[in-house]
Formats: structure tokens, C-alpha cells, sequence
């Protein structure tokens, strides 16, 4: 409340990275399932890729559906080795 005691200084804020890139897949990806498939049989293996400059490199985190989490018939699987 007492004005002779404000101060006004300008600041420089630099901003060194920028999230203006969402995440994308790495490439298109198409998946086909034959009728004779077995269980555990991999369908599809995904990446994804992020434009932006990574401080400690990118994580993404895959995840189904809510409503098919509990589909026995379809799971993810983190891709450990690669």
C-alpha cells in the first residue's frame, strides 16, 4: 500500500524450450489381424516422435481405451529393448 516503496523493473524471460509440437507417430501405421492369429502374437509395434528439444530425451506412455482395458483380447506391451 505504500507507493514509495513499489518498484518497476523490466524483465527478459527466455523460454528454452517450447512445446509447439505435439507428439506423433513415427510413421504411418496400418494393422492387419488374420483370423488364425495366436495369443501373445505381437500385431503391431508403435513409436512416436516429438519435434521438440528433449532436456532428457522424450518418454510417451501408450495406453488403450478406457472402455478396452479390460478386453481380454487386445493388450499393450512396453517395448523394453528398444
Amino acid at each position: 500500500g505504500n507507493h514509495s516503496q513499489v518498484s518497476r523493473v523490466p524483465v527478459a524471460i527466455k523460454v528454452l524450450d517450447v512445446n509447439d509440437n505435439a507428439p506423433e507417430f513415427a510413421s504411418e501405421h496400418e494393422a492387419f489381424l488374420c483370423e488364425n492369429g495366436k495369443p501373445g502374437q505381437v500385431i503391431q509395434i508403435v513409436s512416436a516422435v516429438d519435434k521438440d528439444d528433449p532436456k532428457n530425451g522424450h518418454y510417451f506412455l501408450y495406453s488403450l481405451l478406457p472402455e478396452m482395458v479390460n478386453n481380454p483380447n487386445f493388450t499393450i506391451k512396453k517395448n523394453e529393448g528398444k
